[in-house]
């Protein structure tokens, strides 16, 4: 009964989402309530199960989201991101400029959700198609593939972030073992696919592009755009390596286990952002703040539907279908990798969002790690891979690949679709082969 009752809510969520357009906040919302009562939960039981769900997660995941948005932000509105891009270019030259918009896209995209990232970066794509006259799949695929990996598989991003915490997950290590898994799947989603189309003859729609040109006045230094993009990186990555190496019980593991944490390492970014982009290039604080402001807002119902989905996980495991799906999954031999990517496939496939999917499947399955030995960052990682599987209609990434690469419906489903299935699968045979050795 337990999972019927799953497979009704799932249904649910489909059609609330995708039929009757209800977001996906209030979507997760409703079907936690009917998923909760219908397993005979009492209603006041339900809504503190909820409360304390949204509780949890939002306690360990607010300062995060929120201090990633404003990095995110102070790099686009001070042409950091611009900088870094037109650098690389010049450094790599045209033959490598696929390498250089993939190493773009990946520093970019680290502190930056898609959607943003993408519409950072997606007026640069058109003016180097322009100055270069390389087909416009050709420079945007590498640019795509890196963003959806970094936002899929790699914290401090909201999604892999919140199920770091939900899994019990080492952030840092998550970080550590996904960007291992990110740079195959990257070059195969990017370059190599890309070929398949280099013959398309692509132009930007004249609506969607305005571009925003930077004086060299206006724009921050190489080394400190560099240096903001990449300190929380660096301080998470230092973290996960030194503790590693390190006895348990060295002096020096507690204060590198506070100045790695993510919350802190984007902290200390931001503030370098402010300077290094701001005070210094003699911006005004107020200015400064109002972009701040404005990179908060946007974000907004990102933290509403992660804390949803925290909602979700919670009456799932109060209710006892948690314990339930693990009872049933220890009977079925599959590793709880696959079967973490599986669920969050099949969910992503009914919703549409990566982020709703990989949330959701991780409530699901999170009973089943419990004595297996398996490392919960892969869990992680496995999960997020699934999330991104098979994208189409019910994808805001599908249609702003569509809109923006003037691609038909056709070709959207040949290269956006194909492209986000093709990093499901590396980020899943990537998890395999890294569980041998960890």
């Amino acid at each position: 009964m337990p999972l019927i009752i799953i497979f009704a809510g799932i249904i649910l969520l489909f059609f609330l989402i995708t039929v009757y357009k209800i977001n996906a906040f209030l979507s997760l919302l409703i079907t936690s309530f009917a998923v909760g009562i219908l397993n005979g939960m009492e209603p006041v039981v339900v809504l503190q199960s909820i409360t304390t769900g949204i509780g949890s997660t939002m306690g360990s995941l607010a300062l995060i989201i929120l201090f990633g948005a404003m990095l995110g932000k102070l790099l686009e509105q001070s042409g950091a991101a611009y900088q870094i891009t037109n650098k690389l270019v010049e450094q790599f030259g045209i033959g490598k400029i696929q390498l250089a918009i993939m190493i773009t896209g990946f520093l970019v995209g680290l502190p930056m959700i898609y959607n943003a990232g993408f519409l950072v970066l997606i007026p640069l794509i058109y003016a180097l198609a322009s100055s270069t006259k390389l087909p416009l799949i050709y420079l945007g695929l590498p640019m795509c593939a890196a963003l959806s990996v970094t936002h899929g598989f790699l914290p401090p991003h909201p999604a892999p972030t919140s199920i770091a915490f939900i899994f019990h997950a080492d952030p840092n290590r998550t970080l550590l073992y996904g960007i291992m898994i990110a740079i195959p799947s990257i070059i195969v989603a990017g370059p190599l696919l890309s070929r398949f189309y280099s013959k398309w003859e692509l132009s930007p729609p004249r609506e969607l592009y305005v571009a925003r040109d930077f004086t060299q006045a206006e724009l921050p230094s190489l080394s400190a755009s560099l240096i903001t993009a990449l300190s929380p990186i660096i301080l998470m990555l230092s973290g996960a390596i030194i503790q590693l190496a390190l006895p348990a019980g060295n002096g020096s593991i507690k204060m590198l286990k506070f100045i790695s944490d993510p919350s802190i390492a984007l902290f200390i970014a931001v503030f370098m952002g402010i300077y290094l982009l701001g005070i210094r290039m003699k911006k005004k604080m107020s200015e400064l703040m109002k972009t701040i402001s404005a990179s908060t807002a946007a974000i907004s119902m990102i933290l509403l539907i992660i804390a949803a989905g925290g909602a979700f996980k919670q009456v799932l495991t109060d209710s006892g279908t948690a314990e339930y799906i693990k009872q049933i999954a220890g009977g079925l031999n599959m590793s709880p990798l696959i079967l973490t990517w599986s669920v969050a496939t099949l969910i992503r496939f009914a919703i549409g969002s990566a982020t709703v999917s990989c949330i959701t499947a991780a409530g699901l399955t999170l009973p089943l790690i419990e004595g297996t030995g398996i490392s919960r960052e892969l869990m992680v990682i496995a999960t997020g891979a699934g999330s991104l599987m098979l994208s189409h209609f019910n994808d805001t990434g599908f249609w702003m690949f569509k809109e923006y690469f003037n691609t038909t419906i056709k070709q959207t489903f040949m290269v956006w679709t194909v492209m986000e299935t093709i990093i499901g699968i590396m980020g899943l045979l990537g998890v395999l082969v890294l569980n041998q050795f960890l």
